[in-house]
């Protein structure tokens, strides 16, 4: 749309003829506009009512109040500033009257301009809980050029500032922003739309958050505060851990400091609540990473409630008996820092280290102590504190994967949880390098027997696609096979068809990239849940660290399979995307009315 400097200058016509009529329409230079006699005065609005597009020159005006008839949302006629929030505001132009004729000025649209209103909007739409118009400001911001981690950063204040805790509306919010450069623009809108959905209805009702301070004027040495911060944490003494914390950031700690004083303590307990919490700090990380550290003094705070208060493996019996995991886990922590060690001198004296995908399948032993025992070898034979992780990821997919049909359904939420807390230990190790601390790595040992209490789920082990029958009979064509995902995830229980037709896909070699957006959409057209949200983004970013290879493949099935267990849904909130959409494309939604 051209930009011009001056106000356009819109003639509506005689003022005599207005005073008849009450209300004329004529049309603007990117909106339909109303101009109303009204009270012996002139006023312009939008003639789209901001709410769902209806033509507000057909709703009465009284005592300065235009009311929109079809969902009866009042406006100010002078501001067009509603009294209903969840009708969004209808923009006002200012009016003159010259020689018995009336003109509209029409201020220019410049995207920059829009992108100021809608960021305001979208503050708004958040701290009421209007989704409506939360969908409207990411569509507007996107398309009129906002970078999406402007809308990341509005999304992490609220949520940081209005909740007292790290919630699943901030995991969903930094899950899809990771996605956000591998969607196509209308996958993308709907994933930000999801993330900042969510944040604002984990905030409604909530009590702002009251910020601790740092130790002001210690001098204590990031050592010393690693140490303060694992005991209180320990002792569940949220004011001290976040101190600490605050303490770190405000004498310098890096980002890799502050990783590795996070997943120390995090790593205490093992498998702390069910692998959410260290899922939540990596997750915190990878938010600052999006909307810049300077950041690290609002969002990290929100961590320390599910620090000091989550339960581990040690507190879950599963975890001790008949085996006591626990037990055979401290014995192998005592020595991993010697164990990493022989490890690094096995690199540098460049001999052989032990396949990954060998790894992998070793650690779907129904023996802990031979489970414990591959990644000693691993560990001692060179391979990388990374590769360890990802060895442990495919683990934990070919769980999914092979999910037996007999399982409950509620089953699912268990090998989501072990593979969610693998991505999120491999996505935190990949900070580090090499470096990474035995403190930090022993996060491996931990998901290990994760996988390990997992096993049952798999008995007996559901065939993967193409090992019971050929898949022949499928589609060959890409965008056959795809459709065929998509209506396939209309029906419940289609999961073992959409691992199938997801498995062919890849086999016939077809491009990966719109078989992602594919998957995305199956998720983002439902009312999806925390989990699957988890799912799809560590299974895409699980798929991209083997690519098209078996292991590779392996995974995306296992994405394909979950997110089809879980559909379909009402589909609510795509219901409310879609009218977003609409409107900002100038389509009539009243046309029936």
């Amino acid at each position: 749309m051209a930009v011009t400097v001056e106000a356009t200058r819109l003639r509506v016509g005689a003022l005599q003829e207005l005073q008849r009529k009450g209300v004329i329409v004529v049309t603007g230079p990117y909106c339909p506009i109303a101009v109303f006699w009204h009270d012996g005065r002139v006023y312009a609005v939008d003639n789209r009512c901001p709410h769902m597009g209806f033509p507000l020159h057909k709703g009465p005006v009284q005592d300065g109040i235009l009311t929109c008839p079809w969902h009866h949302a009042r406006f100010d006629l002078s501001s067009g500033c509603t009294f209903d929030l969840w009708a969004d505001d209808a923009p006002s132009f200012p009016v003159e009257v010259q020689d018995g004729e009336v003109f509209v000025l029409v201020p220019p649209l410049d995207n920059e301009r829009v992108r100021r209103h809608w960021l305001r909007r979208l503050r708004e739409g958040m701290e009421h809980g209007l989704d409506l118009v939360v969908a409207k400001a990411v569509i507007h911001l996107l398309r009129a050029g906002a970078d999406y981690r402007a809308l990341v950063q509005v999304g992490a204040e609220l949520g940081t500032r209005y909740r007292n805790s790290w919630a699943s509306g901030m995991t969903i919010l930094t899950a899809m922003a990771n996605l956000v450069p591998l969607l196509p623009t209308d996958e993308a809108l709907r994933a930000l739309f999801h993330g900042l959905s969510h944040v604002a209805s984990d905030i409604q009702g909530q009590a702002t958050r009251r910020e601790r301070q740092p130790l002001e004027g210690s001098t204590a040495t990031l050592t010393q505060i690693k140490r303060w911060l694992r005991h209180w944490t320990l002792v569940r003494h949220r004011d001290g851990a976040e101190r600490c914390l605050l303490t770190a950031l405000a004498n310098g700690a890096t980002p890799a400091d502050i990783a590795d004083l996070l997943f120390t303590a995090a790593t205490d307990r093992p498998f702390a609540d069910g692998g959410h919490l260290v899922d939540f700090c990596n997750k915190a990380m990878e938010l600052l990473d999006l909307i810049g550290w300077d950041f690290a003094p609002q969002v990290l705070p929100t961590l320390t409630t599910q620090l000091v208060s989550s339960r581990g493996g040690e507190e879950n019996s599963a975890w001790r008996y008949p085996v006591d995991l626990v037990a055979l886990m401290r014995e192998a922590e005592a020595q991993l820092p010697e164990w990493l060690r022989q490890g690094r001198q096995h690199r540098m004296d460049g001999k052989p280290t032990m396949p990954v995908a060998h790894l992998a399948h070793a650690l779907l032993s129904d023996k802990p102590q031979d489970i414990l025992s591959a990644l000693q070898e691993a560990a001692v034979s060179g391979i990388k504190p990374t590769e360890l992780s990802k060895a442990l990821c495919y683990a934990a997919a070919l769980r999914i994967a092979r999910f037996g049909e007999s399982n409950e359904f509620g089953d699912w939420i268990t090998v989501l949880h072990t593979f969610s807390y693998c991505n999120a230990v491999h996505q935190t190790l990949k900070r580090f390098g090499d470096t990474a601390s035995a403190e930090v790595v022993r996060a491996v040992w931990h998901g290990a027997m994760a996988v390990y209490l997992d096993r049952f789920l798999n008995i007996p082990p559901e065939p993967l696609p193409g090992e019971r029958s050929p898949l022949s009979d499928l589609p060959t064509d890409a965008g056959a096979l795809r459709a065929a995902i998509l209506e396939a995830c209309d029906k419940t229980g289609q999961d073992l068809t959409v691992a199938a037709l997801t498995a062919h896909y890849l086999q016939l070699r077809h491009p990966v990239e719109p078989l992602l957006a594919t998957l995305a959409h199956c998720v983002l057209r439902e009312d999806a849940d925390f989990h699957t949200f988890q799912m799809l983004e560590a299974g895409i970013r699980q798929f991209q660290e083997w690519g098209t290879t078996t292991e590779g493949q392996h995974i995306l099935i296992a994405t394909a399979r979950y997110i089809a267990a879980h559909a379909p849904t009402q589909r609510a909130n795509e219901q409310t995307f879609r009218i977003a959409w609409r409107l900002h494309r100038g389509e009539a939604l009243h046309d029936a009315v």
